[in-house]
């Protein structure tokens, strides 16, 4: 329902549209180019690829700047961009241990095989406003980080869960293989929505995807008991790097190196203390997606625990798949924006009626009751 239907509907909506454009003009400013979003709001636009479910940056700073650096309206841009693209080849499985490592944090363990690398982050210095920044040649580059060199050692670090592994610490849960062995296709979430029950990589698959806000509310409530105390949380590692891209050549069948994408990775650790578990081991969780943006890694590498532990009971693997889009949840909040005269005046009327029905009753009741008599 739009407000072309209301009196002056169509003109108030251009109207609107100019107002839009109109402010941009009016800046004396100069309009934000590509390069400036995609290299001094990385973080923004990391999370419009994301939650757009389409890795391509310069597509991202575009929505970002029509959208006035509004992160669900880029979305929302981004989606209704990639639903018109045609799907011109489907890329082979990525293999997270050929991740270039740019960023390597290791919570659990404090000598770790292979490097803990901070990375570029501002995780570690104070929270202060600086109203006047300046910029300063930088000590260490991105791309020194990345240079060759480094070790192999340095850039595919050993994953710290293979050593709790070989310690037989480790439940494992091998739901991506059917009976025979074979490997399953993932679920191609952009094709068929998900209803549970559903596949983890349906799953997972979601929550790449979903609101990141949405996401760590869900994970925060998941954490936190019913008795106001936190479930214990330990990340194994945190991974921000480069993933190599590939697609089956057309004529040979090879695959080839389109190129890289970044993207972030956490594996979560939890202990298990269920009646029905092996106390003996620990379960591990897992996160990936696109860009820089660990807090969505994170939350969705516990909450992919929590699910297969507990999404039975408390319904979490249907919020997962129903709830946490961002554009759904901010879809229906929106619409709420548009003209409900015509629903509204018929609960009016309702209203109405039940007041007029029950004065009514009040009046035959009345009518109809016997005088209380006097005796001597």
């Amino acid at each position: 329902m739009g407000y072309s239907g209301a009196r002056g509907g169509l003109d108030a909506i251009l109207a609107a549209e100019n107002l839009v454009r109109g402010a941009r003009n009016d800046d004396p400013a100069p309009w934000l180019t590509t390069h400036q979003i995609t290299g001094r709001m990385r973080l923004a636009v990391d999370r419009v690829m994301g939650e757009g479910s389409l890795y391509d940056e310069a597509t991202a700073a575009d929505a970002l700047r029509q959208a006035e650096g509004d992160i669900i309206e880029a979305t929302h841009l981004v989606r209704a961009h990639q639903s018109t693209m045609p799907r011109l080849a489907i890329s082979e499985p990525i293999n997270p241990d050929e991740m270039v490592v740019l960023r390597r944090v290791v919570p659990a363990h404090r000598t770790p095989d292979g490097p803990q690398l901070l990375g570029r982050t501002s995780d570690y210095t104070g929270r202060m406003l600086d109203r006047d920044p300046q910029p300063a040649a930088p000590i260490v580059s991105e791309s020194a980080i990345d240079d060759g060199e480094r070790s192999e050692q340095d850039r595919h670090p050993r994953r710290f869960s293979e050593w709790l592994r070989e310690q037989d610490l480790l439940v494992e849960h091998r739901t991506d293989v059917t009976a025979d062995g074979e490997q399953k296709r993932p679920f191609d979430l952009s094709r068929h929505p998900a209803r549970p029950p559903a596949p983890r990589s349906a799953v997972l698959a979601s929550m790449a995807r979903a609101e990141t806000g949405s996401l760590i509310g869900t994970w925060y409530r998941s954490i936190r008991g019913t008795e106001g105390n936190f479930h214990e949380v330990t990340l194994g590692e945190v991974r921000h790097g480069r993933l190599p891209l590939r697609v089956a050549h057309p004529h040979t069948g090879n695959p080839v190196q389109l190129g890289m994408i970044r993207a972030s990775e956490c594996e979560a650790i939890e202990d298990l203390d269920g009646a029905d578990e092996d106390r003996s081991r620990f379960d591990v969780g897992y996160g990936l997606c696109f860009g820089h943006n660990e807090r969505k890694a994170i939350a969705m590498a516990n909450l992919d625990i929590a699910y297969r532990r507990h999404g039975d009971a408390n319904g979490l693997e249907q919020v997962l798949l129903l709830t946490t889009d961002g554009l759904d949840s901010c879809g229906f909040l929106e619409h709420l924006k548009l003209p409900h005269y015509v629903t509204f005046r018929s609960m009016i009327d309702r209203k109405r009626a039940v007041r007029g029905v029950d004065g009514q009753l009040d009046a035959a009741a009345e009518r109809t009751a016997e005088p209380v008599g006097r005796t001597c």
